[in-house]
């Protein structure tokens, strides 16, 4: 079954073209990277997804229904469409719990000891026993990136979506953030990556797309598009890539 539909999606900024006739399909329980050069979409598209970035031409379904479906409310499909950025945009004057169940609280009214006890529950699935009551400004760049990614996790998503959550670690703290991930994915989380981490793409992903000028120009699962890649302009990114020593 699909869960995520893409349907020739366009999008423009101003008069620049950034997504041009863009389809994409996403099974339940797949995991899909978005790679390419800086500037070739990635970000746009994922963001649509959720309908954080409006777009101009196209249809997104969530298993099978348009995310502008008059059956969806915004904060229903913040639930079960989890989102996690590079910069944490964790509440400085807030704990870490208090960061974890606003949401399930405030937006999806959930009972606090139920939002209270899966918090604590998903903080200990990602090593952070005992960091409840700490603040942002306490943790590590790796332990507040896991925090921002509990806090997705928190409203029970259908589908997470990650925007290069390791960029702006450190790169000794990139493996464990990494190792969380790979950990969902083993759960069966359908999730859609942006990533510069070629590795971890490789490692964790059912299928790759690479994007350029705004379109996927090639799609395949990981072992064929990196031993083999069939268009000229990926064969050119994963050399460069290659030289530079990151994959």
């Amino acid at each position: 079954m699909q869960k995520i539909e893409i349907e020739h999606l366009t999008k423009y900024y101003g008069s620049k073209l950034v997504l041009n006739d863009v389809s994409l399909n996403i099974a339940d329980h797949e995991v899909v990277s978005l790679i390419g050069a800086s500037g070739s979409g990635k970000s746009t598209l994922l963001r649509c997804v959720n309908d954080l970035v409006p777009f101009d031409n196209g249809v997104i379904k969530l298993d099978g229904l348009s995310i502008h479906d008059e059956k969806f409310s915004r904060h229903d499909l913040y639930k079960r469409l989890g989102i996690v950025f590079q910069s944490y945009n964790l509440f400085p004057h807030m704990t870490v719990l208090e960061n974890i169940t606003l949401a399930p609280c405030k937006v999806h009214k959930r009972p606090k000891n139920e939002s209270v006890e899966y918090a604590l529950e998903l903080l200990g699935l990602f090593d952070l026993d005992g960091f409840s009551n700490a603040y942002p400004e306490q943790l590590s760049g790796g332990q507040q990136q896991r925090v921002a990614i509990i806090r997705a996790m928190a409203n029970k998503p259908d589908v997470l979506l990650l925007d290069e959550i390791t960029a702006a670690l450190d790169p000794e703290l990139i493996g464990g953030v990494l190792s969380i991930i790979k950990n969902l994915r083993e759960k069966g989380m359908t999730m859609l990556i942006v990533t510069h981490e070629m590795g971890f793409a490789r490692d964790v992903s059912d299928r790759i797309c690479f994007l350029d000028g705004g379109q996927i120009i090639e799609e395949a699962p990981p072992a064929k598009l990196f031993s083999n890649p069939e268009n000229p302009r990926t064969k050119q990114f994963l050399q460069r890539i290659i030289e530079s020593g990151r994959l």
